[in-house]
């Protein structure tokens, strides 16, 4: 019996070391979730992590290979094959396979008679081709790489300005959503300690039966309110945690004096600067056009070309008369070689006509990127513009809406105290509770929306130091 205590008890106590150490390794998964994320540490997990970022990196990564490609036009090629075949030889001693271009042919004789009977035989060569002279088609094609190159770079670095744009924005709405979770508790207490004591003078005789409804009605609003505002809150939540490359239920970022300042910049100039990474996306399509077009012209020039070809070859039939050797497998091993040398030019003069209707062509594209180029312009620089207006608007809101707060403060409390003392009805109490609630979502609103348009302001002008340097 005693054994079986300690077998109980050791169980016993094994069962709640597990379960504590479950709680606590919960408890700390929980505390781990629910780190508070600043901004500039939310931007920098965004840009680390968000895998269409990752994906721009990889585009860069091939044009850089693309481009080290194209550079090594400017080296020789060379080509070496070696072949063992077995074949007849009618006109034909030590026929061989082209092997896709690489060997050079060879030639013999007219047999007088047939011969079906095969032999073996062996062929290698080596050639050699540097293309000396091509008019500037290689150094054209090399641009063109180049210009790819340079395109997927500002590519790049217009999605990392675009995404931490989209990345902040979010962040200020998680901010001002969690702030108006605090606001809709509030709003809940208020009504809930107010239904009481209504309850409790109806209770009593002092109030008419039809308060206590009233009061229950607010109440049930409020409590609708907070779980809209909660919801929001969440699906906030999930899209920031979204554009940082891993969703977090539990993501918390920290408001920094987002709710208490308002920040203070210069005016805008009258152009948009030329920093503007969508601009510049827009101007290295341009730049990549014309690089095309000029490869394309450059198709129809002629190759000039020195050359060298060596080869060897075997066969299992003599060279001494038209007979097959004693063993033929000696046609494996190499019997004579030769070398070729020389300068060779090659122009497709009948592609001249058709590459030039393929540049025209190239040229509509030239002019089409800078059509596109100056779209892109003109509305650069009217959200320019009006990103200003916005700015302006909202911050004057901003200011007015302290102001607004405190005159629905006060017509709170003062309809509290004549609806306690009975000297007004509980319609006109519940009127200033609305005003109060929407004087404070409007006041959080309007400091939120300065720091979006200021944001807004920044993207319009390609540089978010304007922004980031605001928020320090």
């Amino acid at each position: 019996m005693e054994s079986v205590r300690q077998q109980s008890a050791s169980s016993s106590y094994r069962r709640t070391t597990g379960w504590l150490f479950w709680l606590g390794a919960g408890f700390m998964t929980v505390q781990a979730q629910a780190q508070s994320l600043n901004l500039n540490q939310v931007v920098e997990q965004s840009t680390r992590q968000y895998p269409f970022l990752k994906a721009k990196q990889a585009e860069i990564s091939s044009a850089q290979r693309r481009l080290q490609a194209s550079r090594v036009e400017y080296l020789p090629s060379l080509i070496v094959q070696d072949q063992y075949n077995y074949a007849t030889t009618n006109s034909l001693n030590g026929s061989f396979f082209p092997n896709e271009g690489t060997a050079i042919s060879t030639s013999g004789g007219v047999r007088p008679t047939n011969i079906s009977q095969a032999s073996f035989g062996s062929f290698a060569s080596a050639a050699i081709e540097w293309r000396a002279i091509s008019f500037g088609r290689i150094k054209a094609n090399v641009a063109v790489a180049d210009a790819e190159l340079q395109r997927s770079r500002v590519d790049y670095d217009n999605e990392l300005f675009q995404h931490q744009v989209r990345t902040i924005d979010a962040y200020l709405l998680l901010l001002i959503n969690q702030k108006l979770v605090q606001i809709q508790l509030s709003n809940l207490d208020r009504a809930q300690t107010f239904k009481r004591v209504v309850d409790s003078g109806v209770r009593s005789g002092m109030r008419a039966g039809v308060d206590s409804s009233l009061a229950t009605a607010e109440a049930v609003r409020a409590r609708i309110l907070l779980l809209e505002s909660q919801q929001q809150e969440q699906v906030q939540r999930l899209r920031l945690s979204e554009l940082t490359g891993q969703l977090q239920q539990a993501m918390q970022v920290d408001s920094m004096h987002f709710y208490t300042t308002l920040p203070t910049t210069a005016a805008l100039t009258d152009s948009v600067s030329p920093k503007n990474p969508v601009l510049r996306l827009f101007q290295s399509q341009i730049a990549l056009a014309s690089a095309r077009s000029v490869a394309t012209q450059r198709t129809s020039l002629p190759i000039i070309s020195f050359v060298g070809v060596g080869n060897a070859r075997g066969s299992g039939f003599s060279n001494q008369g038209d007979v097959f050797q004693t063993n033929q497998i000696n046609g494996l091993g190499y019997q004579v070689s030769n070398y070729l040398v020389g300068v060779v030019a090659r122009w497709n003069l009948t592609n001249i006509l058709r590459v030039k209707q393929d540049y025209r062509s190239e040229l509509f594209q030239v002019e089409r990127s800078r059509q596109l180029f100056n779209e892109q312009q003109l509305r650069v620089n009217r959200q320019y513009q009006e990103a200003e207006t916005q700015y302006q608007v909202a911050l004057e809101q901003a200011r007015q809406a302290p102001i607004q707060l405190r005159a629905a403060r006060q017509a709170y409390n003062q309809a509290k105290s004549r609806y306690e003392s009975g000297l007004t009805d509980l319609p006109t109490l519940l009127q200033s509770v609305l005003t109060l609630n929407r004087a404070e979502v409007d006041g959080y609103v309007a400091t939120s929306n300065v720091w979006r348009f200021l944001l807004l302001k920044s993207a319009a002008e390609g540089d978010l130091s304007l922004f980031m340097n605001q928020v320090k």
